[in-house]
Formats: structure tokens, C-alpha cells, sequence
């Protein structure tokens, strides 16, 4: 339990009907005092309690007040919260008021949520799930975030840590009690344990839908000049986001569009045509639309049967046999020669909801149903790839007692995903990207 009393405001640093103070820490209940609140409310119990300036007794605000008793709160401490009227003034005031009473202090980013971690209230997957929550932008990443705040990660992590205590605990026994009645071979037998938990641990790692869910997917439009790249964009967009003209070679810089698909944000990338560009300009494009491709999560190769035909230039072909859908727009002008690409007319919206469909498949294909329990973050699987290692490295040891040392590194490293071990060392980096007030 910290010593150190914090504040600060949980909802949005703007005008609205309400805004939420909370504070955390021993000298909760003497800041209430300290405010004019005389007669605290019992715990849990919301009431109605007038707060007043502690320099001269101005009135501050009506304010609905709740307390929380330690531990019985989110950060595990003595808790207390003001919801005001959200009024700019008056949250500057009732801000102004706290910091100067003693013992308090304006908390930093995450540190509301740190303190739940210390304080053994949730785990470091949870507290990661926390920011995803606050962050997301579509049902899908809204999902996940929720799989991973009810656990979904942390028995993962559990699970596997769990398995590889078992074998180091047969691995242990062979080697401290090898004149005891045991089972012979039970440590090599432990040793054969570890291909199947490899396997397992190798899937999570090779599995990267929940990243891509967490940062969104982003999709390139490719395809030769004037085959309708942008008047697909504006189509899906539902705006003028791109210029569109007859004239071939318009686009000369890529041009991103953010939509929500199967509730999974999109980035719609817009880049200039493929071909053998003319001049400096155009081929810096077509530089930036091959940049594109390359970056994005789907690639939609766009053609239409009133281009020319550059399919023998080897970057056309090998980007639309690599796409991962194909597009033949223009079908108002004239059937499609190609009868494995979706037909569409960007003009008249004849297709488009066959392409959104299809789209959509996409995007679940690539993230999930977001209700599972993947790895998110970068810090997992730099997790992984070292139980990984450490696993690799116990199957090749040359005796039991390097191959037990192995495990108890990858067991501890397993560890640093829920923070069971080493939990000062990691939050500076999981509460990195936390609002101030959670």
C-alpha cells in the first residue's frame, strides 16, 4: 500500500454533464473532510455532499460522493470518488483544491491501475486489457479486450506455466532424490513432456490475429492506372476522399481513409497505378503504392476491362497473383474477361455489397472472432520467443541439471507475462500508453 494519496479526473478533460474525480490512498476520507464533507457517506452508499474551497469555505460544487474502503476497491486502497457537474470551471476548481492539500498529489498516467497490479488486485494481461478497452474503436477489438480483462490470457499463461512446474518438479525429483523408490527415467520422461508444450507455446507465438485486431488492419487498393482504385475508396468511404479523373495517373501519393468493418477498424489505402511510370513524380508513387502493398494486412489488386493489359509487366503479375482478393470494376462499361475476380461497378454501386461481404470475410479471417485469447502485444511475444528458447535449450542439454536450470528460466520467464515474478521491472512498460485518472 503506498503512502501517497492521488487525484485526479477519470472522465474527459472537456464540458459535459458530469465529471469524475477519483482519489486513492490513506488521506482519502481527510480530503472529503478537508472539501466540507463532514458527514462521509457510509462505504459504497453514493450521497449528495456540498464541497467547499479548504483556503475560505467557497462554494465549489453539488456533488454526488462515494467511498471505498480498502481493499475493497479497483486500486485495493481506501478510495473516493466526486462526481461532479462537468462544468470546466468547476473541475478546475475542485482539481485546484485537492492539490493543495497535503499528503495529496496529481496522479500520472496508468497509476490508478499500477496500484491495482501491486496491490494484487488483477494482473499485468488485465491491466494491458484495460487500455485496449479504453482504446478500442470496433466490437471486435472491444471483445478481446473484454476475453483478456476476464482472463482468458492470464490461464493461458497460467496453463503453460503450470505444465512446465510439472516437468521441472519431475525433473527436480530425479535429480535430488535418485536413491528414493521413484519411477526410473522420471526426468527424461519429463524432458519427453516438452515437445508437445513447445508445439503449444509455438502456435500462440505464430498466431497474430489478436495483434492484428488490437491495431487494426490496414487494406491497399492496387492495381494499374484508371482502373477505379479511387472511386472504389470514395465508394467504401462514403465520401470524396480521392480525386477522380479520366485521366490516368491521378493518384500519385497514397491516400488512407479510416472505416469500421465486422467491427474491426480499417485503414482504405488508395495508392498510384502500377505501371512504368514517366517521370520522377510518378515513379516516386509507384514506389510509395509497392511501400503500401508490402505493409498492408490485405491487398485488393483492382482491374477493370477498359485497361490496358499490363499483366506481363512481372510487378503487375506478381501482385495480382499474391492479392488477396481480386476486383474487376467497371462492369457497366463491359463484361470482365476474368471470371475469378469480383465483379464491380464503382459508378453505379452494383457489387458493392457483394465486395463488403467479402471484405468482411477477410477481416474475421485475419483477427478473429475476437473473442479468444491471443497474445496482443509486443511484450508477449518477446515472452514466448524466450520460453520458447529456453525450451530448445533443455531438449539439447547434456545433462538433467542444465536441462532443470532451462526450465526454472522459461517458467520465470512465463511468469513476466502476468507479472508473477519481476513486476516492477515491467510496469513502467505495460502502463506506457495509460490515460491519466485509470
Amino acid at each position: 500500500m503506498s503512502d501517497e494519496t492521488i487525484f485526479a479526473l477519470s472522465t474527459a478533460s472537456a464540458r459535459a454533464a458530469l465529471a469524475v474525480v477519483r482519489l486513492s490512498g490513506p488521506a482519502c476520507d481527510s480530503a472529503l473532510v478537508a472539501l466540507g464533507v463532514t458527514r462521509l457517506p457510509p462505504p459504497r452508499m453514493a450521497g449528495l455532499r456540498t464541497l467547499a474551497a479548504p483556503q475560505n469555505g467557497a462554494l465549489l460544487d453539488e456533488a454526488l460522493v462515494l467511498r471505498f474502503q480498502a481493499p475493497h476497491s479497483f486500486t485495493g486502497e481506501a478510495m473516493a470518488e466526486l462526481h461532479l457537474h462537468g462544468g470546466l470551471a468547476i473541475v478546475e476548481s475542485v482539481l485546484a483544491a485537492l492539490s493543495a492539500l497535503p499528503g495529496l498529489r496529481a496522479a500520472e498516467a496508468g497509476e490508478f491501475t499500477r496500484r491495482a497490479v501491486l496491490n494484487g488486485k488483477m494482473d499485468l494481461t488485465a491491466a494491458e486489457a484495460i487500455a485496449d478497452l479504453i482504446d478500442a474503436e470496433g466490437g471486435a477489438q472491444q471483445k478481446q479486450a473484454l476475453a483478456q480483462l476476464r482472463g482468458g490470457l492470464r490461464r493461458r499463461a497460467e496453463g503453460w506455466r503450470e505444465g512446465l512446474k510439472t516437468l521441472l518438479a519431475h525433473l527436480e525429483a530425479d535429480l535430488e532424490f535418485a536413491d528414493e523408490d521413484l519411477p526410473g527415467g522420471i526426468g527424461q520422461k519429463a524432458l519427453d513432456g516438452l515437445p508437445a508444450l513447445q508445439a503449444e507455446l509455438s502456435g500462440a507465438l505464430s498466431d497474430d490475429t489478436g495483434m492484428r485486431l488490437r491495431d487494426g488492419l490496414r487494406v491497399a487498393l492496387v492495381g494499374p492506372p484508371n482502373a477505379g482504385k479511387s472511386s472504389i475508396l470514395n465508394m467504401l468511404a462514403g465520401r470524396a476522399a480521392a480525386i477522380v479523373s479520366a485521366r490516368a495517373g491521378t493518384t500519385r501519393d497514397a491516400i488512407e481513409v479510416a472505416m469500421l468493418l465486422e467491427g474491426v477498424p480499417l485503414t482504405l489505402i488508395d495508392t498510384a497505378g502500377l505501371r512504368a511510370a514517366g517521370d520522377d513524380i510518378e515513379r516516386e508513387g509507384v514506389r510509395r503504392a509497392l511501400a503500401s502493398a508490402e505493409e498492408a494486412d490485405i491487398v485488393i489488386w483492382v482491374d477493370a476491362p477498359d485497361v490496358a493489359d499490363d499483366a506481363a509487366d512481372d510487378m503487375a503479375r506478381d501482385w495480382r497473383s499474391a492479392a488477396d482478393m481480386r476486383l474487376a470494376n467497371k462492369s457497366d462499361v463491359a463484361r470482365p474477361d476474368d471470371d475469378g475476380a469480383l465483379r464491380l461497378s464503382a459508378k453505379t454501386g452494383d457489387g458493392a455489397e457483394a465486395l463488403l461481404a467479402a471484405l468482411g470475410r477477410l477481416v474475421l479471417q485475419k483477427t478473429g472472432s475476437g473473442e479468444s485469447a491471443p497474445v496482443t502485444r509486443a511484450r508477449h511475444v518477446a515472452i514466448l520467443r524466450e520460453v520458447l528458447a529456453h525450451i530448445e535449450a533443455a531438449q539439447q542439454a547434456d545433462a538433467l541439471e542444465l536441462a532443470a536450470e532451462d526450465l526454472r528460466l522459461a517458467q520465470r520467464a512465463l511468469g513476466r507475462m502476468t507479472g508473477t515474478v519481476d513486476v516492477e521491472q515491467l510496469l513502467d512498460v505495460v502502463f506506457a500508453d495509460f490515460c491519466i485518472g485509470k
